[in-house]
């Protein structure tokens, strides 16, 4: 997601231009559907529940993650194509704005993509100071998705190379989600990779939800007592209206469950 971090290799899913991809993409279009809410994840129903296996075209809603590293988006063209949401690099740190978020703030907004805002945590400022700095910079939008909280280590920082203990971090990213959710009203997602959530945050934060990476299998066979709701499955996607990769991701549900999700995860 942000520019500090170097992703490892992904796995050799299918060729872009046709198998895994492509039928991703045409599922993509169920999201835009109109769908009755639901009670429960219906995820059974599509076969999930017991193979675990990397197969993310089983879900049917898929959207996206951007920064200034995806340039201009045509927003029409990603919604057109099947997006169904988008995350935002908003900010990180807490002196730092992505170059791009104020122009895909409202490209999606106009497009009709539901869209929320990312901040990319920096293990050497305070937690409350990188809340407050998100909020000075994140418009408080009541049609916008849950803010995310990205954490992860950071060894090619030029500035930051910290690994805060387990107590600490924990400590640090309570005062960011804590202020955050107070501000906006409506409790922040939690954006973990595997090393990250292996080293720290095992058992950590169980009323939040979590977005989790995991390019080369599905996310219940690598992560540790964690369930999530939203699956980034690939750093190399293709998505038209977006020149080059993007990483695409997959809500852990039904069209149906995102219906009801949407309305329960929004301030107003």
């Amino acid at each position: 997601m942000p520019q500090l971090k170097r992703r490892p290799a992904p796995a050799p899913v299918a060729p872009r231009a046709g198998g895994l991809v492509a039928a991703a993409a045409s599922l993509l279009a169920l999201a835009l559907l109109p769908a009755c809410t639901s009670t429960t994840l219906d995820t059974a129903e599509l076969g999930i529940a017991k193979t675990y296996a990397y197969q993310p075209e089983r879900y049917p809603v898929h959207g996206i993650d951007v920064s200034k590293f995806q340039g201009d988006v045509n927003w029409a063209a990603a919604r057109h194509a099947g997006v169904a949401f988008a995350w935002l690099k908003a900010t990180e740190g807490g002196d730092r704005v992505d170059d791009n978020f104020a122009s895909n703030w409202r490209g999606a907004a106009a497009a009709g993509i539901p869209r929320g805002a990312y901040h990319f945590f920096y293990h050497c400022r305070s937690g409350k100071e990188q809340a407050e700095w998100f909020i000075r910079n994140v418009p408080k939008d009541p049609t916008a998705l849950p803010p995310v909280l990205d954490v992860e280590w950071t060894p090619d920082s030029p500035t930051c190379t910290r690994r805060m203990p387990r107590k600490e971090l924990i400590a640090e990213m309570k005062a960011f989600l804590d202020t955050v959710e107070a501000y906006y009203g409506v409790r922040p997602i939690i954006y973990a990779p595997i090393d990250m959530h292996r080293d720290r945050l095992v058992g950590a934060f169980p009323k939040h939800e979590f977005w989790l990476r995991a390019v080369k299998d599905h996310p219940n066979n690598v992560y540790e007592d964690r369930d999530f709701r939203f699956w980034q499955w690939t750093a190399t996607g293709a998505v038209p209206g977006v020149a080059g990769d993007v990483d695409r991701n997959a809500f852990a549900g039904s069209t149906a469950d995102w219906q009801r999700w949407l309305k329960a995860h929004r301030s107003g």
